[in-house]
């Protein structure tokens, strides 16, 4: 009787877990058995193991072989775990020395030659990892990139399970990583090609400075698509840690571009408006993978056409607005992924939508219906409505050219590094972040400039969740105009910028 362990990692969303694989090889009958709560590919890993090792030029044991994943009761879904498995085995058999296993993680996918493929998750398998103590991760030698991402773990490449297998025995070096590419550059589209609009560019800026969600209504052909896109390039670029959550996610979708694994442009993900609740939010049979509000984490979720989407998926994200994260509750356990983003949503005024409201031919009925599709509840949480009005000349304004995004978001970066050192103590970065209880206590404004906002109270023009997001956007009006704290007339158009006409 020969045992002999591995090690892997689990995926619980991006949150990832130590999987122990154990190899036991005993007297008996010949047969392969696999323990531990695996999934229908999982429990195909112990077929593709054994050809992958006998197409290799090594013996699978022509007797009785137990493999145990544990902790037991942890759901192992994929195929990353077919290298682990291999390992234990031929290092129970005898066939390779074990003293390189401890402390060493094993991802990958075998072919039925030995090729070890690519699989999703490397990278937050790696960050879960580090975290859990491992000092070295062997990875297929297509992921070496996005692994070597991670610091403080020794990541070594392999193209196939003989080259695994000549390192345990000493006889060869896999491959290590070289440095990885940052671009040092946002392609981004640029503010200057929109024409017009000057109301719906100072409050992109403003949603950009303070990361408010914004409301774009206006006839179609007016520019409300074109300044969404240009959004993200007003925003800092990401840190090495918002960049890395953002890669973790993308890694666990399996659309991470290897060849430049870390990008610090803000994301900018755009569903089309017939996507369905589980691929916006997250979903799948299972364990659920990440939506489209994960893959917008640290960037833009824009909703073109938002009032075609309908209530139950708009609905959705009301939540997620408020909390920064999704979970998916789901038979297998619940899994949490990342959603801190900006709301960008478009809509027409109504069903037609003429380029000149005078031409619209819908009934007072049929344009409340349509407003009604974006419910009051989602429209709470978003701080800044601009109604946008058609362009009536291309050519007015030749002699002034608009501002560049680089310029304004110089602007932006100077606001948000005022608001980054007021907050720093509290650990909120942007204005959009600060609770209410801080903006009514602790950075509490005088009685004369929350007049407005307490009248607005009184009449039920607004709700307390209403009056908590003016005063962020005050707040933010104020770091754009430099000042110390918000005045009257920086609430006033905040309040302004809630105007349910807009809507």
């Amino acid at each position: 009787m020969a045992l002999a362990r591995s090690w892997s990692i689990a995926l619980l969303g991006i949150e990832g877990r130590s999987v122990e694989i154990e190899a036991d090889i005993g007297a008996g009958m010949p047969g392969t058995k696999l323990v531990g709560l695996p999934d229908p590919g999982l429990r195909e890993a112990k077929d593709r193991v054994r050809a992958a090792v006998r197409n290799s030029r090594h013996t699978w044991p022509d007797t009785n072989v137990t493999l145990g994943l544990s902790p037991a009761n942890l759901p192992k879904v994929g195929s990353s775990y077919d290298l682990g498995i291999a390992v234990a085995v031929l290092a129970a058999s005898g066939a390779v020395p074990a003293g390189e296993l401890p402390g060493t993680v094993m991802l990958g996918e075998l072919a039925l030659d030995g090729r070890l493929r690519p699989v999703p998750g490397v990278l937050p398998a790696l960050l879960a990892a580090r975290r859990l103590g491992h000092r070295r991760a062997v990875v297929p030698v297509e992921c070496v990139p996005e692994a070597a991402l991670v610091d403080g773990v020794e990541v070594l490449g392999a193209a196939a399970l003989a080259d695994v297998l000549a390192w345990l025995r000493g006889e060869a070096e896999l491959v290590r990583p070289e440095a990885v590419e940052v671009p040092d550059s946002q392609h981004v589209p640029d503010l200057v090609d929109v024409v017009g609009q000057p109301e719906a560019r100072w409050a992109l800026e403003v949603a950009a400075a303070g990361g408010h969600h914004i409301l774009l209504t206006g006839p179609p052909g007016i520019g409300k698509t074109m300044l969404a896109s240009r959004l993200p390039g007003l925003l800092p670029p990401l840190s090495r840690a918002e960049a890395l959550e953002v890669a973790a996610v993308r890694s666990v979708d399996g659309s991470l571009r290897r060849s430049t694994p870390l990008e610090l442009v803000p994301p900018f993900v755009a569903p089309h408006h017939s996507i369905s609740a589980a691929a916006l939010v997250g979903g799948g049979s299972g364990l659920a993978v990440p939506g489209a509000i994960s893959k917008a984490h640290r960037g833009v979720l824009f909703l073109d056409e938002a009032a075609e989407f309908g209530p139950e998926r708009l609905d959705a994200m009301r939540t997620v607005l408020e909390e920064g994260e999704i979970r998916i509750a789901r038979a297998k356990g619940v899994v949490r992924y990342p959603a801190s983003f900006q709301l960008v949503m478009a809509s027409n005024p109504c069903p037609c939508a003429p380029p000149r409201e005078t031409d619209c031919t819908c009934t007072p009925a049929a344009r409340r219906r349509y407003a009604g599709r974006l419910s009051g509840p989602l429209l709470d949480r978003v701080d800044l409505r601009v109604r946008m009005r058609p362009v009536t000349a291309m050519r007015a304004h030749e002699d002034r050219c608009p501002e560049s995004t680089e310029v304004v978001r110089r602007r932006v970066v100077a606001a948000r590094a005022r608001a980054a050192e007021r907050w720093a103590d509290h650990g909120w970065s942007t204005n959009a972040v600060v609770p209410g209880r801080a903006l009514w206590r602790e950075f509490a404004l005088p009685r004369t400039a929350t007049e407005l906002v307490e009248r607005g109270l009184q009449r039920g023009a607004i709700t307390a969740r209403g009056a908590d997001r003016c005063l962020r956007v005050a707040w933010t009006l104020a770091d754009l105009d430099g000042a110390e704290r918000p005045d009257g007339d920086h609430v006033a158009s905040a309040l302004e910028f809630r105007d349910r006409r807009a809507a």
